[in-house]
């Protein structure tokens, strides 16, 4: 049995949550009443016959909220009523998720900052029955607070480190410089990266194990994206990240976007109840369902942690989406649930907000938990999607654990079940520093001893890499936990494969100052809508130079020229084995018009280019 499995379906805070295992004191009384008042609100969550967003006694609701009804397969939703304490009877409309597990009551009008809001309704729980069981909720509005939008500043890198082509001169990515080859025992696949910072055009990217360009996705001034992966959306491999504007109040304010294997969107997943979505986290389910992360800033007292009687706190809010519709199926808050008490993030001077949790990353469990990493508490949450409660808390101020040799981390991003009930985290150990190295942490959980265990640790041999921010561990192997690991260092511009002994298989590095949020490896197969790309230069009086490129296109094996007087009476001239991203090719013909079909390992014609003149 695994430990998600052994905990039941709502197991709170308040049956493992209260062991001071991690060291801090238990006479904190705000510490322990903010714990107090999150236990009471989860076991009035426990009771509703479905989940209700926002769980009960939200603290801070945004003003354009939805109530989520989410249940079983065929639940049902009817007299629903919502009352505001200074709005009044709020009236508006039910709409099902595409899930057929439940609706979501949209009010025709906001809600006011700082009121009550209670909520009734009758529900069923699953298909067939009729909505005849009770369900509630009570949550405030949230004072949102107004922040600078200005954008993080850019760290200027080497100029030289840009990739650049004749034949697609608006591709400039960072370059990728492979420092150790692929070695025996390598992963196979190609890297998914998305660069920003440094110099380059910021924008999703997959390389080659030799560092080779397949495709470039340049986005627009200031726009920058983040977590770039392959997942699976209605059967099919998707291209997924985020995009949008990083502030420099350390968040982002954006959207997902998922683009198919022809590299055309089709698909945008944007956070609900008036929110933008964070850049942290994009994780799509079997369901057709989205996990996404929100910072949302608000106005609260803070006097009682050395700030002001009207600062700003930035909260962490946790959204399940349904991607057809875009509506939210499940929200939940850290304020509320996760005392202010727990973080280790001093409260800043002046109008800076607090981030005090700063939730970077969102793993879903299969016994109805999420596994939430919160970078400034220095802790793993394991939550019940039902309750908002917590099942168990692993490092920080209050873990659940004693925390064994080397199992310590220190504002780490990245927590992923992994089989076996293991848990893998990347291990920053910055900023400020606590260690030498940042590390990838493979952790054993005992519920029963309440201890957790060192199952491995992998640091680089040859460098010493301290990651001030971001950062990824991804499991290669699969099911199997002793087979390779890949590192995304994040702030810094390394990524590298290990294998199973902590060996390094693989190791390649972005320009100067460039940042990848996290690296991923996956094998992917790519099929451009649009045509190869040319460019055609006289080399003399009977020969051209042809330089060709298609972006994204993964099955070219060669390219075959064509060459003539005009458009329509093109002969072949020559034919070349593709060489990188850009292929150039020395053409016995004066052209001056030029075609190029790109041909693949069985010679037939995948593409054509359009006919250019030298």
């Amino acid at each position: 049995m695994t430990l998600r499995a052994a905990m039941g379906p709502i197991a709170l805070a308040l049956s493992v949550g209260l062991c001071a295992c991690g060291g801090a004191s238990a006479s904190s009384e705000v510490l322990h009443a903010e714990e107090l008042h999150a236990e009471v609100a989860a076991t009035a969550a426990a009771a509703n016959p479905v989940t209700v967003s926002p769980l009960p006694d939200t603290e801070d609701a945004s003003p354009e909220t939805q109530i989520a009804f989410l249940g079983g397969p065929g639940t049902r939703v009817a007299d629903v009523r919502v009352v505001g304490s200074r709005s009044g009877v709020h009236t508006g409309r039910l709409e099902a998720y595409s899930t057929g597990t439940g609706e979501s009551f949209l009010p025709t009008h906001p809600f006011v900052p700082g009121e009550r809001v209670t909520v009734h309704a009758r529900v069923s729980a699953s298909a067939g029955a009729p909505p005849a069981l009770a369900t509630s909720t009570t949550f405030t509005i949230a004072h949102q607070a107004s922040i600078s939008k200005k954008e993080f500043p850019i760290q200027r890198g080497d100029a030289s480190a840009v990739q650049h082509y004749s034949s697609a001169p608006t591709l400039t990515p960072s370059t990728v410089t492979v420092t150790t080859p692929a070695k025996p025992g390598a992963t196979p696949g190609d890297f998914f990266l998305a660069p920003y910072q440094g110099e380059g055009t910021p924008g999703p990217m997959i390389a080659d194990q030799g560092g080779n360009l397949v495709w470039s996705h340049p986005l627009p001034s200031g726009i920058e994206s983040t977590d770039f992966s392959v997942q699976q959306y209605e059967g099919k491999p998707v291209l997924v990240w985020w995009q949008g504007r990083i502030l420099e109040v350390g968040f982002g304010q954006g959207e997902q976007v998922l683009y198919n294997s022809a590299y055309q969107q089709i698909a945008t997943i944007r956070a609900g109840n008036g929110y933008r979505s964070d850049l942290h986290e994009i994780r799509l389910t079997p369901q057709g369902t989205a996990w996404i992360d929100v910072f949302d800033p608000v106005n609260l007292n803070l006097k009682a942690e050395g700030g002001s009687s009207n600062d700003i706190l930035t909260d962490s809010v946790i959204e399940e989406v349904d991607v057809k519709t875009g509506l939210v199926m499940w929200e939940w808050h850290a304020l509320g649930h996760i005392p202010i008490g727990e973080s280790n993030q001093p409260v800043p001077a002046g109008n800076y907000p607090w981030d005090y949790v700063h939730i970077n990353s969102i793993d879903p469990g299969s016994s109805g938990d999420v596994l939430l990493s919160s970078r400034n508490t220095w802790t793993l949450y394991d939550v019940d999607e039902h309750s908002g409660g917590m099942h168990w808390r692993l490092g920080g101020k209050r873990s659940t654990f004693k925390l064994g040799p080397g199992t310590r981390f220190y504002w780490q991003h990245d927590a992923e079940w992994q089989p076996g009930g293991l848990i893998s985290v990347f291990d920053n150990g910055s900023n400020p520093p606590k260690e030498k190295q940042s590390r990838s942490l493979l952790l054993a959980p005992n519920l029963t001893t309440h201890t957790v265990t060192l199952a491995k640790a992998l640091v680089n041999p040859a460098k010493t890499l301290l990651a001030s921010s971001q950062g990824n561990t991804l499991n290669l192997a699969g099911a199997n936990t002793a087979g390779n690991w890949l590192m995304g260092y994040g702030g810094l511009p390394n990524f590298t494969e290990y294998g199973p002994s902590g060996e390094v298989l693989f190791d390649a590095t972005l320009g100067k100052n460039v940042q990848d949020f996290r690296t991923y490896l996956s094998p992917w197969s790519g099929q451009p809508a649009s045509p190869p790309s040319v460019l055609a230069q006289p080399a003399g009086a009977s020969a051209m130079t042809v330089a060709v490129s298609w972006n994204g296109a993964t099955e070219v094996a060669s390219w075959h020229v064509l060459a003539g007087a005009s458009p329509t009476t093109l002969t072949p001239v020559a034919t070349a084995p593709k060489s990188g991203f850009q292929t150039a090719i020395a053409v016995p013909s004066a052209g001056p018009y030029v075609t190029v079909q790109a041909l693949n390992s069985a010679g037939a014609v995948i593409g054509t280019s359009a006919a250019v003149k030298a």
